[in-house]
């Protein structure tokens, strides 16, 4: 009996850390497409041929799918939201900046 539980606790911890391990990976790739895409997107007034960025969507909308439904809610949100800016600050453990809104005082 005592084999058993230790055998399923044991299935379980590897369950989980795979998980993370998943779940951390997606997120890196995830991040990395923001970080290309926020890149991509700062280079566009100078850029000349303009950077296709249909392809870093894709990416972005591909790994969306692939996130474990255990992800935190506020993340999907801005995904799904398509608040990419939002998405990268999160990853970026910068989430407190996203509760100031969209709106600064300094430029009033």
């Amino acid at each position: 009996m005592k084999a058993l539980l230790v055998s399923k606790s044991l299935r379980l911890c590897a369950f989980v850390v795979y998980t993370l391990l998943v779940e951390n990976s997606i997120e890196k790739n995830l991040l990395d497409a923001l970080l290309e895409l926020d890149s991509a997107v700062k280079a566009m007034p100078t850029a000349n041929p303009k950077p296709n960025l249909l392809p870093i969507f894709s990416r972005i909308e591909e790994l969306t799918r692939q996130l474990p439904k255990q992800t935190d809610p506020q993340l999907l949100h801005y995904l799904h939201k398509k608040s990419y800016e939002k998405a990268r600050l999160y990853l970026q453990g910068r989430n407190a900046e996203n509760a100031r809104g969209n709106c600064d005082s300094s430029h009033r």
